[in-house]
């Protein structure tokens, strides 16, 4: 199997097109952030987080003044104020303008490493036949679950070097930014009605392992497709489809109590940190255990079109 796995990694990266998905990775994390410094970071430096901070609250104060305002609303309200006043008392200075705040927007772009990987899943398998090379593939000793089993690993290994690309990319950008300083700065976070200190290391930890269960999700979809259909076009276009589409799909289905069953609504995982589910009563465990069944079944399919078709000449 080890050799296998080998074997998958030595044909993803020896084509061009993965380093040009390296690349491409590098430069909007060293573009994304480099403009964030530049129009957001430069005035939250030394000291101006007070200032930052003081305008917030008189803003959120203003908007607290205003008639009609939701229930939901004026919670959040109350809630950021208490936090922004949390870290004036306490001369705890925000991640703004410190090496955290690109590291934490550059969690954001985890969609790009669903979308890089999902191009290498989809044609991991549909372009050995589109090739012809799977029958050089398929006479060797292994049986076709395991070349199914290698490729399918092969592919979550490249995800996982484009989450350690992006981390390290960011870290030393900003470092370089921003400067090295306030590594130590705790995440302060209002959690059922309590302001709390979290470690920033451990949160952003957390909240890449989460955003990478939305990646595997996707590309098992991919993987599934390619292997089902034996199409590369269809299996990543669709599962990008899916992807981006999913949201908007959502938000028209809110209201129907059946949709959080839906794969979209629950690869989402960071909606736990934030306390904000995409329906209430939803819960962690809820979601884990709805993504696992589209886990298995995803790879069930893969596993039944893989082993039990023909390839013909």
């Amino acid at each position: 199997m080890f050799n296998l796995v080998r074997n998958e990694n030595m044909k993803i990266y020896r084509r061009v097109r993965t380093w040009i998905l390296v690349g491409l990775l590098v430069a909007f994390v060293l573009f994304i952030n480099i403009m964030s410094w530049q129009f957001d970071g430069k005035e939250s430096q030394g000291d101006g987080w007070r200032t930052v901070l003081q305008q917030e609250k008189e803003h959120r104060n203003e908007v607290l003044k205003k008639p009609g305002l939701e229930a939901e609303d004026r919670t959040f309200n109350l809630q950021r104020i208490a936090v922004i006043d949390y870290h004036l008392e306490r001369d705890i200075r925000t991640e703004d303008g410190s090496i955290w705040d690109g590291v934490n927007g550059s969690a954001q772009l985890a969609i790009l490493i669903s979308v890089f990987t999902i191009i290498i899943a989809g044609d991991i398998v549909a372009g050995e036949f589109a090739s012809g090379t799977i029958k050089q593939l398929l006479i060797r000793p292994a049986n076709r679950l395991k070349i199914l089993i290698s490729k399918y690993v092969a592919s979550l290994m490249f995800g996982i070097l484009l989450l350690f690309a992006l981390f390290v990319v960011s870290f030393l950008a900003n470092g370089v930014l921003f400067g090295f300083g306030h590594l130590d700065l705790p995440l302060i976070e209002v959690k059922e009605g309590v302001i709390v200190e979290n470690n920033m290391f451990l949160n952003l930890l957390q909240t890449y392992m989460l955003n990478g269960v939305s990646t595997i999700l996707y590309v098992t979809m991919a993987f599934m497709i390619s292997s089902a259909f034996r199409s590369s076009t269809m299996a990543i276009g669709f599962s990008i489809a899916a992807l981006f589409a999913g949201n908007i799909l959502l938000e028209a289905l809110q209201r129907f109590d059946w949709s959080k069953y839906l794969l979209f609504a629950n690869t989402d995982l960071t909606q736990y940190l934030s306390g904000q589910p995409y329906q209430s009563g939803m819960t962690l465990s809820f979601s884990i255990g709805v993504l696992a069944i589209y886990f298995v079944a995803f790879n069930l399919i893969s596993w039944l079109m893989f082993t039990r078709r023909d390839v013909t000449s």
